[in-house]
């Protein structure tokens, strides 16, 4: 069974977005290869718990096990040693990054205490986008109650486009909920 979104996108959104920008063929437009999850740790590392607690929340959100990230070389000033445990961090790509841009976008986005929208300023210079959650307990599948510390996650969102706008307007066509430019 296709997820909703890829549906919604393969129907609706890649034509659209064909008459926008004049392409030629539909390939031509903007997609979404991959979405990687990324959950730095810090000194938390090396808690064996702490990482196994922080694997089980990452697993449920992404529904997929996450690889644990080491540190590349040991820096003093951050208590950091080379291969020590940096973080955890999912990639996701196919059927499974449809279905989580799903929820992220009609679930997870809103339930953020004070949310005015996604920054318009999070994409690279290649059309990618970049944002992170300052709590990864707006997800309905990590409980509140188990979650031993609220964590932060990055959420990167890599797309195939020529450049910032293509990418800007397939994101909204995919109700990504963006600040306006008059609001504050």
């Amino acid at each position: 069974m296709t997820p909703r979104l890829k549906e919604l996108y393969l129907k609706e959104i890649q034509p659209a977005l064909k008459t926008e920008f004049g392409f030629k063929n539909l390939n031509m437009g903007p997609k979404i290869e991959k979405i990687i999850l990324n959950m730095g740790l810090g000194l938390d590392g090396n808690d064996s718990k702490v990482l196994k607690s922080c694997e089980e929340d990452l697993a449920k959100i992404a529904g997929q096990k996450p690889v644990t990230t080491k540190f590349k070389k040991s820096v003093a000033n951050f208590k950091t040693r080379k291969g020590s445990n940096a973080g955890l961090k999912v990639t996701l790509r196919k059927n499974k990054m449809y279905e989580f841009l799903d929820r992220l976008v009609n679930i997870a986005l809103p339930r953020i205490k004070d949310f005015r929208g996604l920054s318009p300023n999070g994409f690279d210079k290649f059309g990618n986008y970049t944002f992170g959650v300052k709590e990864h307990i707006i997800f309905p599948e990590v409980s509140f109650d188990r979650a031993d510390k609220v964590r932060g996650l990055d959420i990167v969102i890599v797309i195939s486009s020529l450049n910032k706008d293509h990418s800007f307007a397939l994101l909204q066509k995919m109700n990504f909920p963006f600040i306006k430019k008059g609001d504050n």
